[in-house]
Order: C-alpha cells, then sequence, then structure tokens
C-alpha cells in the first residue's frame, strides 16, 4: 500500500466523538469513529500516546502514515497544538500538523480561506488574518462562556428560570421541563444540580433539547433563551471581524445549531444584522474530510 501511495491520516477529535479516516491515493483505508472519552489536549505526551493508539487500531497492521493531521477539541493555543504535534514526532516519523478542531471546518467546506463557527456541546469561532495567523473567539467552557452550546444553552435557560421564579411567575413549560429533566422538585434546587456536575458540558448539554422542545411548547423563557444564544454564536463572527479577519464565509458545523433550526435561524437572522457580508454555510460533509485535505497539504 505504501509502495503506490502515500498514506495520509486524517483525525477530527471533537468533544464527544472522534473520527480518523485515512486514504492510500483516492482509496479509503480506515475510517474509525470512538469515543472522545481520554483525550487530554493540555498534556502534549498524554495527546500525542492518545492519537498513536488511536491510529495504531484504526490503521492496518503495519500501516505508516505519510502525513498526519490532527483537528482537537480544546486545542485552544498554537503553543498548545505545537507541543503536541512535537509530541506526536516521537511516534510517527511523517509530516504532522495540530490544530483546533474548529479549524477543520473551512477545508471540510472545500474552501481556502473563511471562518469556521462551531456550535455543538460548547462554542467557538475561528478564522485567520491576512498573514495566515491563526485566531480564535470564543470556546471558554461550559462556567465561563460557550453561548450558543448546548451547555450554554442550559445554563442560561436555568438562569431564565431562576430569574422567573424570583419574579414570583408560575412555572411555565421551560421551567417544568428543566424540573423534570433535572429530576429536581423546585426552582432553588436546579442551581444545586448545576453545581454537583462532575463534567459540567457533557452534563448540562444532554438537557439542551428540553430548551427547544419548550419552545416549540410555546414558551416565552425558552424563545428569549435561544434567541439570545443566536445573538451570542453571531458575535463571535463580529468579534473577528473587528479585528481585521476576513468573514465572508462562515461555515457552520456542531451538533446542536445544525439539529436546531430555531437556533441556526436565530443565528442567521442576527449575523446578516451585524455583518451583513458573512455569508453562513452549513457544514454538509463531515469535519474529518477537513483534516485529511490539511494532510495532503504536507505531502
Amino acid at each position: 500500500m505504501q509502495d503506490t501511495a502515500p498514506l495520509v491520516v486524517g483525525i477530527d477529535v471533537g468533544g464527544t466523538k472522534t473520527q480518523l479516516r485515512a486514504f492510500a491515493g483516492d482509496t479509503l483505508v480506515a475510517d474509525h469513529v470512538r469515543s472522545s472519552s481520554g483525550w487530554r489536549p493540555h498534556d502534549p505526551v498524554a495527546a500525542a500516546g492518545w492519537l498513536a493508539a488511536l491510529a495504531a487500531a484504526a490503521l492496518p497492521t503495519g500501516a505508516r502514515p505519510s502525513a498526519l493531521a490532527v483537528g482537537g477539541h480544546a486545542c485552544e493555543t498554537r503553543r498548545q497544538c505545537a507541543q503536541i504535534r512535537t509530541a506526536l514526532q516521537l511516534h510517527f516519523d511523517a509530516p504532522a500538523l495540530v490544530v483546533g478542531d474548529a479549524e477543520l471546518l473551512v477545508p471540510a467546506a472545500g474552501l481556502d480561506k473563511g471562518i469556521g463557527l462551531v456550535a455543538g456541546t460548547g462554542s467557538v469561532a475561528v478564522g485567520r488574518f491576512a498573514d495566515g495567523t491563526p485566531v480564535q473567539v470564543g470556546g471558554w467552557g461550559a462556567l465561563l462562556g460557550d453561548e450558543g452550546g448546548a451547555a450554554g444553552l442550559v445554563r442560561e435557560a436555568v438562569r431564565a428560570v431562576w430569574a422567573a421564579h424570583d419574579r414570583g411567575e408560575e412555572p411555565e413549560p421551560l421551567t417544568l421541563g428543566l424540573l423534570s429533566g433535572f429530576d429536581v422538585p423546585e426552582v432553588p434546587a436546579l442551581g444545586a444540580a448545576l453545581e454537583h456536575a462532575t463534567a459540567a458540558s457533557a452534563e448540562w448539554g444532554r438537557h439542551a433539547p428540553a430548551v427547544f422542545a419548550a419552545a416549540e411548547a410555546g414558551s416565552p423563557l425558552a424563545r428569549t433563551v435561544i434567541a439570545e444564544a443566536g445573538r451570542a454564536l453571531a458575535g463571535l463572527v463580529e468579534r473577528l471581524a473587528a479585528r481585521g479577519v476576513m468573514v465572508d464565509d462562515v461555515v457552520v458545523a456542531g451538533s446542536t445549531v445544525l439539529a436546531q433550526p430555531s437556533l441556526y435561524d436565530a443565528f442567521a437572522s442576527a449575523l446578516a444584522d451585524g455583518v451583513p457580508s458573512a455569508r453562513p454555510r452549513p457544514l454538509r460533509a463531515p469535519p474529518v474530510d477537513g483534516a485529511v485535505a490539511m494532510a495532503r497539504s504536507l505531502l
């Protein structure tokens, strides 16, 4: 296999799942999906070992990559990504590239430039300055940010419900949905339920469907939370534009924003108001295709 065509490997390490694709020329050699459990991007040696173990499990026995590109969830700085890349050289004698997972979106869409916006469990937007330097906004995690992602939506929904409770309002569909989902008897207990989560992003985010269900049931609170989430996502693009990043094409991905038309519509409407020149483009290809494209560019 290696004698006829170089083996390129692309890996998308998302917040929940990881996908590896490998090609020898145009021939698909591996397409492997697994949980992202155990991914530790803030420990470069551990992260590189995790990636090497993934490749060993997914690739044919004895296969050696000719080039490897990784888009990693929570790879938040150039320094961090460079450290993982350096550690990878202990496992692979091949050119390698490590970027944040949102950077996979633009090449996955077949574009040379643009903005990548992810709203899944969390939210983040990435772009590049004219000199090619990458820049990221958002991605602060469930406790501090991630507005428009599943975890951020739930956090803001709880805040809205609690404010309504303090105003003496009667429980409405969003309140009832959150009480049921968190299995607590009254609104004041929701705060403790959030605080006791051991993995806030994942544990909060799984309750996001209750927010959208409440909106469909006519909840004004839920509809306001979703509208504000859409504005927050558009705000990420506005922030990049304000820093001088070209934002003509905005490639949108993520299990939350693409699965929920009300959130996508709120985002698109707010984007049209804030950055009229920006064109939102829902990503139709898997992000791992962007990693494969980046790996090919290394040959």
